[in-house]
């Protein structure tokens, strides 16, 4: 038999298009749910299209309320973990038509992976795998000749209807009612599949995942509400541009216990991330799930990167830049839902904001009275010039060092939260020094900034700074990101921090 030829697949995807004289109200969470544009709104002598095809200004639209607003379908994708339930209501008659995802097991990229839910059309999608908020860092590549097989779904579509002189929005409450029954009845055993485990076929894993960090504590620390999954053998945080195979996550509970139940057959790591630490946990024993197994895993412990206490930081380590300083949009440019919302880093155009508030120069951020959430803008974009053309920019960090440890070593952690085709140079001191005391060279392909989104890929930088760069009194690092032909280059940080030598090793401090 001939052999299959290599491919790759950028997006595995159902799509549902739905009547668009009736379905006008699109709904996927309580606070992002409204009255959409019609189709014909995104045509040619309706709208004005923006810096991409998929944003546009309605000019024109059907519904008056609508003109002048920004629709861009980005604007309303969301985490896989928070991706259950979305879709569409019609006023007249009454109906409800809903997708519902009751379990990511067969999703690609983990409980952060963003994906799209519905937009205009109207348009509802089941996403199983895309390289939306990645790039090529999830897209899946089958050699020749290789062995490749994966069960995507079943996804559950779900019809309601209310009564006459009913509120139709109620609609959406008993969609999400649906939801978690359908969570509950997960895995489905009516599937005729071999290939789809069924209930007794399943094993499961359980355990406590505990933070050792000696300069937070001598304890341990119970890791509240942490995420913990099990997906293929890899290094630490290699689930998140995982996209072969299968992947199954929980919460851990207040005293840092989880339970990840029906997971399919097969050989897996145990990895973790826990909200208020950096870097990425892999449990060094291998997991082999068996038909009715349920392993116990006992306590497990992470200790996150550390090298000494801390001198400062900036922002919560939480994988997201959503706690940086968000600016309002351009009056011209508005979606009228996410004024005002907790995600409005969502509207559009917000990468032209910076250079309307750094017109000549850069930000500068003094740790000793700058306030990340009011001082640190949420991404590190280039300027827009005054010809169109755009510059690298660089921004500076100030503090102060009373004392400086010559012979030891700092620690700056630098975790971005996304990264586009653009390149971190650091410098320490001297912003003009030809060559960079570090620079991660070209990262990225996440377009998290176009793509109004507040993470893509996690990476995390480590990077030692010998004690002879700094001085006594007041330091600067420059973060520089040159590269400039596209305004949707740059990163969104998530944290910063810097570690001074550790006490009791002084001046025979070594890097990790």
């Amino acid at each position: 038999m001939a052999e299959w030829p290599p491919f790759e697949i950028g997006e595995t995807r159902m799509t549902f298009k739905l009547r668009k004289d009736k379905f006008q109200y699109m709904a996927m969470a309580d606070n992002r749910r409204r009255i959409m544009p019609f189709p014909e709104d995104r045509m040619a002598g309706k709208c004005q299209t923006l810096a991409f095809p998929e944003a546009v200004l309605l000019l024109n639209p059907k519904d008056p309320n609508l003109k002048g607003e920004v629709d861009d379908k980005y604007q309303y994708s969301c985490d896989n973990k928070d991706n259950r339930v979305h879709g569409w209501i019609s006023f007249n008659p009454a109906v409800g038509f809903w997708k519902i995802t009751p379990s990511d097991e067969f999703r690609t990229g983990g409980p952060f992976k963003q994906n799209l839910t519905s937009h205009v059309g109207p348009t509802t999608l089941a996403m199983f795998h895309s390289t939306h908020y990645a790039g090529k860092f999830q897209l899946l590549t089958v050699a020749a000749g290789e062995h490749w097989k994966k069960v995507f779904g079943p996804v559950f579509i779900y019809f309601n209807s209310a009564p006459n002189g009913s509120d139709p929005q109620l609609l959406w409450e008993d969609a999400k009612t649906q939801m978690m029954n359908q969570v509950q009845s997960w895995p489905y055993s009516f599937p005729a599949s071999v290939d789809f485990q069924k209930p007794h076929e399943r094993g499961s894993v359980a355990g406590r995942l505990l933070v050792l960090d000696r300069y937070m504590s001598n304890d341990y620390m119970l890791a509240r509400g942490a995420y913990v999954g099990l997906a293929l053998p890899g290094e630490a945080g290699s689930w998140q541009s995982e996209c072969k195979d299968y992947q199954f996550w929980t919460t851990t509970d207040h005293n840092g216990y989880f339970v990840i139940r029906n997971v399919r057959t097969g050989n897996y790591n145990l990895y973790a991330t826990v909200p208020g630490f950096i870097g990425d946990y892999r449990c060094d024993a291998a997991i082999t799930i068996t038909s009715g197994c349920n392993i116990e895993m006992g306590d497990l412990v992470y200790e996150p990167p550390r090298d000494g206490p801390t001198l400062w930081e900036i922002g919560i380590p939480d994988r997201s830049c959503a706690e940086f300083y968000v600016p309002d949009p351009d009056p011209q440019y508005v979606n009228r839902l996410f004024i005002g919302h907790p995600d409005r880093f969502r509207q559009y155009g917000l990468w032209n904001r910076y250079a309307e508030m750094y017109p000549d120069s850069d930000l500068v951020y003094d740790v000793d009275c700058c306030d990340y959430r009011k001082d640190w803008f949420f991404a590190h974009v280039v300027r827009r010039q005054a010809d169109g053309s755009h510059t690298g920019t660089t921004w500076q960090i100030k503090f102060k060092l009373h004392r400086v440890d010559r012979n030891g070593t700092y620690k700056l952690r630098i975790a971005l939260a996304s990264a586009t085709l653009a390149e971190l140079q650091i410098r320490v001191n001297d912003p003009n020094s030809s060559k960079p005391l570090f620079t991660t060279g070209l990262i990225g392909r996440d377009n998290s900034i176009a793509r109004h989104g507040c993470h893509g890929l996690y990476l995390l930088y480590n990077v030692n700074v010998p004690g002879g760069r700094m001085v006594e009194g007041e330091n600067t690092l420059f973060l520089k990101q040159p590269r400039n032909n596209s305004p949707f280059i740059g990163f969104l940080y998530d944290y910063i921090r810097l570690e001074v030598p550790p006490p009791d090793v002084g001046a025979s401090s070594s890097s990790q």
